[in-house]
């Protein structure tokens, strides 16, 4: 028999519904952790492909992916969330373990997740409990068991208090072998705009997209170098997208200011061009000038990764990355 997850016994703690905690918790769903962007059907006719009208939070199921149906995380009884205790929907957020105790698939990017500090993981359960109900029966999934075993071992429990910003986390990371480019961590100030911008790419898992782990050097790091880019990203909607390079190398974004990147996350758009639907920017432009400001502070700090990645060119392969994608010759 298939050993569970590493997982911690549920509780009955129940987070207060207060008016500020669904504000921040709708901020940060609609925001940065962009939760309905993999738990809903989209309308693909709308520029940056938002929920589908009534289908908010109802799950998706991946027609290019047979192993993937994403929940209904609705508070409908039979078909989502309802009977889900609010400590299953905190672990499974934030420690990888769904209401019936199997590990999730890594779709879910609860590794990111896992940098919530408390209020802000109570904010987003508090916010999901006050959506509309969305009846929308789903499949049950079904993982080979190749893939269960492969996934198995990922969830870690937290069993203690994470604050903002949390420098044990990091440490944590390293620990457990969770490569992560956040070596900076400890040397900010809270107040630093930059480590403030930390804590928010960490929880939207930037590095997720802008970075190509496909090939990784001795020492584990991607090749490309972190935020560099060239990370190929697929949806049975749209065309395949390479990610951008998001250092400030002059192949990535160096040329940007602060207004510039903030004007991108608004409209979706780089001058004439427009960003593919894979980037959420429907969701980040929800955030706060000042939380867009932090982000940008933070990306200003990262190691230049010099790797030319331009998905209005043919896809050629690129030595740097080792893969294919537009502009790939030119490194």
């Amino acid at each position: 028999m298939l050993a569970g997850p590493r997982a911690r016994p549920l509780s009955n703690r129940v987070f207060e519904r207060t008016p500020q905690r669904r504000e921040r918790g709708q901020y940060l769903a609609e925001g940065l952790l962009a939760c309905f962007r993999c738990h809903s059907d989209r309308d693909w006719n709308t520029p940056g492909a938002p929920p589908a009208a009534g289908k908010k939070g109802a799950g998706h199921i991946a027609q290019d992916n047979p192993d993937l149906v994403v929940p209904n995380i609705t508070p409908d009884v039979e078909t989502g969330a309802g009977s889900w205790t609010d400590d299953m929907l905190a672990r499974a957020i934030r420690e990888g373990v769904g209401h019936d105790g199997r590990a999730l698939h890594p779709q879910m990017v609860y590794q990111s997740f896992r940098f919530l500090s408390d209020e802000d993981l109570a904010s987003v359960v508090v916010y999901l409990r006050s959506i509309p109900a969305a009846h929308n029966p789903l499949p049950r999934i079904h993982l080979s068991l190749r893939r269960r075993l492969l996934i198995a071992d990922d969830p870690e429990p937290l069993t203690r208090p994470v604050a903002f910003p949390d420098p044990d986390l990091t440490s944590w990371m390293y620990q457990s072998n969770h490569y992560s480019p956040y070596a900076e961590y400890l040397r900010r100030p809270a107040s630093d705009p930059a480590r403030r911008g930390e804590y928010l790419v960490e929880i939207a898992d930037c590095g997720g997209c802008h970075t190509a782990w496909e090939n990784m050097n001795e020492n584990g790091e991607p090749v490309a170098g972190d935020f560099g880019g060239g990370n190929i990203l697929h949806d049975e909607h749209i065309p395949d997208t390479a990610s951008a390079n998001i250092t400030p190398d002059p192949s990535g974004i160096s040329y940007y200011d602060r207004a510039q990147f903030v004007k991108v996350m608004r409209t979706g758009m780089v001058g004439a061009r427009k960003l593919s639907p894979h980037m959420p920017w429907a969701y980040y432009r929800n955030l706060s000038d000042d939380d867009l400001e932090f982000i940008f502070a933070y990306l200003r700090t990262l190691k230049a990764a010099k790797h030319r990645v331009d998905n209005t060119e043919p896809a050629t392969y690129c030595k740097v990355c080792r893969g294919r994608h537009g502009g790939g010759e030119w490194n």
